[in-house]
This record gives C-alpha cells, sequence and structure tokens, in this order.
C-alpha cells in the first residue's frame, strides 16, 4: 500500500505531525509519496532533504497513492477532495482542527491507523456530490462535497430567491442566502444556520434559507434525484460558492441548476469511527452537566 501525504500549508500545526509520520513510515519501510507543496516545505523547514525529492515528492497524488492522509481540518479535507476529482482515491482525514466531522482522525492514532489501513480494517464510505450548471454565463460548472451557497455580497440588502423543484414552483425565499447541501454538508453551514442534520448515508439535498425574512420558512430536505433551480428574479449581485469557494455575478439574472453530481467522494471510516459516536463527541451529546 502506498500512502500518500497531503495537507494545509497554512496551518503551523501540521508540520510536526507530517514530518512524524514520514519519519515512521520511512522507519518501518512503508511506501509513501508526498504532496509536491508539502514537501517542499518540509525542506525549508530542515525536516527533509532535498535530495528525496525524486523518490518522495508528488506533483499529485492521484494515481500513485493508494489512500490519501490529509492533515488540517474538515476545510483541507475538502480541498483535498477537489484536487482528487472524480479519480476516486480514498481520503482519510487527520484533524488539527476543531470539530473535524469529515476529518475524524485525531493524530496520536495515526500509527494505530496506518495497521487498520494495511490490514484492511477500514470501510469506504461513498459521499453523495452536488453539481451545478449555470448555462452560458460566467459562472462555471463546478461540484460540491459540501454545499452551494446562494447568499447577498456584503452589506447588499436581502435577496429573493426563487426555487422550483423539478420545474414546479416551491417558494421564494427572502432572505440573506439559501444553503443547497449533501447530507455529508449538513454538519457544516447548514448546521450553523440551524438547519437539520442528515446521516451520511443518505441520498437527499438540504435546502436551508441564511436569515429568513419569513417566520413560516423552514429547512427543507429534498430525495437526492431531484433538479433545483434557483433564479434572483431582480437581477440583484450575489456570491455563489461552492464548498467554500467564491464567485461573484454582478448580473444575478441567472439560473442555477443543482442536482446530484456525477460522482462521489470516498473518505475512509476506521472500524471504531461510527457517525453517531462522532456526534456524540464532537456535539457533546449525552454529556452530563456538572
Amino acid at each position: 500500500m502506498v500512502f500518500g501525504i497531503t495537507g494545509n500549508t497554512g496551518k503551523e500545526q501540521v508540520w510536526e505531525p507530517i514530518s512524524s509520520l514520514v519519519g515512521h513510515l520511512g522507519e518501518t519501510k512503508r511506501s509513501f509519496r508526498i504532496d509536491a507543496a508539502i514537501f517542499k516545505e518540509l525542506v525549508a523547514r530542515d525536516l527533509m532533504p532535498s535530495s528525496d525529492a525524486d523518490r518522495l515528492s508528488a506533483d499529485s497524488l492521484v494515481g500513485v497513492a493508494d489512500v490519501i492522509l490529509s492533515f488540517g481540518g474538515d476545510g483541507t479535507l475538502l480541498n483535498t477532495a477537489h484536487q482528487i476529482g472524480d479519480a476516486g482515491t480514498p481520503i482519510l482525514g487527520v484533524n488539527l482542527g476543531r470539530l473535524g466531522f469529515l476529518a475524524s482522525l485525531e493524530q496520536s492514532q495515526l500509527k494505530t491507523a496506518i495497521l487498520d489501513l494495511e490490514a484492511g480494517r477500514y470501510r469506504v464510505e461513498k459521499r453523495m456530490t452536488l453539481s451545478a450548471h449555470a448555462g452560458d454565463t460566467d459562472l462555471p460548472d463546478t461540484w460540491a462535497l459540501n454545499e452551494f451557497v446562494i447568499q447577498r455580497p456584503g452589506d447588499a440588502s436581502l435577496l429573493a430567491i426563487e426555487v422550483s423543484v423539478n420545474g414546479r414552483p416551491m417558494n421564494t425565499y427572502w432572505a440573506d442566502g439559501l444553503i443547497m447541501a449533501t447530507p455529508t454538508g449538513s454538519t457544516a453551514y447548514n448546521l450553523a444556520v440551524g438547519g437539520p442534520i442528515v446521516v451520511p448515508a443518505s441520498e437527499a439535498i438540504v435546502m436551508t434559507p441564511i436569515a429568513a425574512h419569513t417566520l413560516t420558512v423552514r429547512p427543507v430536505v429534498l430525495p437526492g434525484s431531484v433538479t433545483i433551480e434557483a433564479r434572483i428574479p431582480d437581477g440583484a449581485p450575489f456570491v455563489f460558492t461552492s464548498d467554500g469557494r467564491g464567485t461573484t455575478m454582478e448580473n444575478g439574472l441567472v439560473r442555477i441548476e443543482v442536482r446530484r453530481g456525477n460522482h462521489s467522494v470516498n473518505l475512509i471510516q476506521l472500524e471504531d469511527q461510527e457517525f453517531f459516536a462522532t456526534l456524540r463527541s464532537k456535539l457533546m451529546w449525552g454529556a452530563r452537566k456538572t
């Protein structure tokens, strides 16, 4: 098994665990490759010799690694997923952030995790994605593992967002924005604005308004097979984000179609990792108050 190593170069706390893992893999004569940006920084910090570049560094881990260890937080894992695209290489996230719903492995568990991976003591969860298409506009076709968000730019006024589902009018949201999330993304921005938590294995799209100016509006969970069309009828500018990557549209007269994506993202779960246990741990469910 070839282990791929990548991470968030902007996090100071990634270098010690990555350096430690690289040393462990080298000492135990395991095969591994390091993302080129990570390798370059390790060399700059005198944590790796530059002479190892041809043997260990890789511009892309796709096709050279059997599994990819992503060091950082959930945002780092999202970036890793977008780098891999539809190649399907399984990802194991190592959490150096805060909650860590996606990157759920703690760095203290790394050596045990390597043994579990080699022994096949893990499962691969296929996580649903979303795709977005806006026709002949400046908004490129894109996909998301967590969510798409339509939101007002800066201090602009509320947006009116017309939404139809499978061609049938559903609602016009007067709000700061609208989130369209996968089950994986239900524990991200969607959770922060009061949306429901959806089990990752579900085939569903969660639609949650942001600060809606209507008391009767609530989040809606839709089947994963539907097509959602969103439109800004008055042409107001808006920001469209895909997993945190934003594009500002100055002319809001755009119809955005959102549906299930054409590929899944493969996330590794070790045998002792389980979604409800993660919820209990991260959200302190069932904890006694003292």
